[in-house]
């Protein structure tokens, strides 16, 4: 009748219809080709233009086929998925063929299955896979850089023969467990207690945001010896009773890497997965500035990514009839990033020919790791206003790389504490724990 509303018509769906019609319309959201037609997105990975002053001349012809082998795999294969397990927060299990067939893991272990690349080599494998997505070389960093680094200079032969084969080739992986709720910084003091028992050692304790610890089949834990009071290191194996993992729900950065918190209830581990080189933390620490030494490329990595993408979307995306590209305050800011790459990529290069000549100090793979992080902090802001409103979204790259970029800010040594190693060797003066008061008279 004149003057009444069409009565709503209700439609009875299936669930399974619903499902596939919500799932199709996710699917066009997703689309960011259609729905953003003006620039191409990171699934679709741009060409590497950021190395301004020819750094490449600095590295071997070996150095270069693995760098272009990452390249390749990382723009082909990562790049296409991974914004949506970002999103999710799922772990890209179907990837780990691919990463396995780099012949990465293990960087720079000799034998045992591990391919002995340079420092170097190693350091660009895992900037290489960050340029695309930060979390994926986490993972490999995690597994190849702490974890396997450790088995191979801290473990025995037998320990060597029995796990790094099937680590390298990716048939298994590790996580490495040192930081607990209440030690991060302060990590020398964890709490976690090893008692030696008859044919090996019970474990009990926690530890916190342990990446890959959900999945990983074999954990190297660090724990207190009750007898000596001094830091141990074990091999614990996936399934072991007493062992748990549950993943940190909620992150903003690096959210395909499944960080986990492990309990330990009276954990059994035999007296031949007690890594017999870990005898106090000084030996923990050794790894640590290895492992830095990579942990100071993946800012690098990043920072790359995100200077690519802009440079592609600068030219590609236009305002007022003309590409942002030609706009002097894109310009500056487009200049300031890729110098920032040039610092941070010679500063890496460095700390890399300094540790293969025996001169790496601690204090010099701090200031790269905290330098770097700081620069590359900057450089993924820049980007960000550079994209405007396309730097919140993580299909341009740069707001996944936006948001990874603060927990490497952080881990391995916050910003903080690395400039305090560094301080502590150029001074002579340890400035990490405040000094007792003294009593009153």
């Amino acid at each position: 009748m004149p003057g009444h509303a069409t009565p709503l018509r209700l439609v009875d769906t299936s669930p399974a219809e619903a499902d596939t019609k919500e799932e199709q319309n996710i699917s066009s959201a997703m689309n960011i080709s259609l729905a953003f037609p003006q620039a191409t997105s990171a699934a679709k990975f741009p060409p590497s233009v950021s190395d301004y002053y020819q750094l490449d001349d600095l590295l071997t012809p070996e150095e270069i086929a693995v760098r272009v082998r990452v390249r390749d795999t990382a723009e082909r294969e990562i790049a296409p998925i991974i914004a949506r397990y970002w999103e999710r927060a799922e772990f890209p299990f179907e990837l780990v063929p691919s990463l396995a067939k780099l012949k990465v893991a293990g960087g720079t272990i000799k034998g045992y299955g591990c391919p002995g690349l340079s420092v170097v080599g190693s350091a660009l494998a895992m900037a290489e896979i960050a340029r695309v997505d930060a979390s994926c070389s986490t993972f490999m960093m995690v597994h190849t850089c702490l974890a396997m680094l450790t088995i191979a200079m801290c473990g025995n032969k037998n320990q060597k023969e029995r796990y790094l084969p099937s680590l390298a080739s990716l048939d298994r992986v590790s996580c490495w467990a040192l930081t607990e709720p209440d030690y991060g910084s302060d990590a020398s003091s964890l709490s976690t207690i090893a008692t030696k028992v008859s044919g090996g050692w019970i474990l009990n304790g926690q530890k916190r945001w342990i990446g890959n610890s959900t999945f990983a089949d074999v954990c190297v834990v660090f724990a207190r010896n009750t007898q000596t009071n001094e830091i141990n290191g074990f091999l614990v194996k996936k399934g072991s009773p007493g062992y748990s993992a549950k993943k940190i729900e909620n992150k903003i950065g690096l959210r395909i890497v499944q960080n986990g918190d492990i309990i330990l209830q009276n954990v059994f581990v035999p007296d031949e997965d007690r890594l017999s080189g870990i005898n106090s933390f000084k030996d923990t620490a050794k790894v640590l500035a290895v492992s830095r030494i990579v942990v100071a490329w993946q800012p690098i990595g990043i920072s790359m990514g995100v200077y690519d993408m802009c440079h592609r979307y600068l030219q590609e995306r236009k305002q007022f009839g003309v590409p942002l590209a030609s706009f002097q305050l894109c310009q500056e800011k487009l200049v300031r990033m890729l110098g920032n790459i040039q610092a941070m990529a010679l500063m890496g290069w460095r700390l890399c020919k300094l540790y293969e000549a025996g001169k790496m100090t601690p204090g010099q793979a701090s200031l790269a790791k905290a330098w770097n992080t700081l620069r590359a902090r900057e450089t993924v802001a820049l980007g960000r206003e550079l994209l405007g409103g396309n730097g919140i979204v993580a299909d341009f790259l740069v707001a996944k790389a936006f948001c990874d970029l603060e927990p490497i800010y952080t881990y391995e040594g916050t910003y903080e504490v690395n400039s305090l190693v560094t301080g502590r060797e150029v001074t002579g003066l340890a400035s990490f724990k405040a000094p007792k008061r003294r009593s009153a008279l």
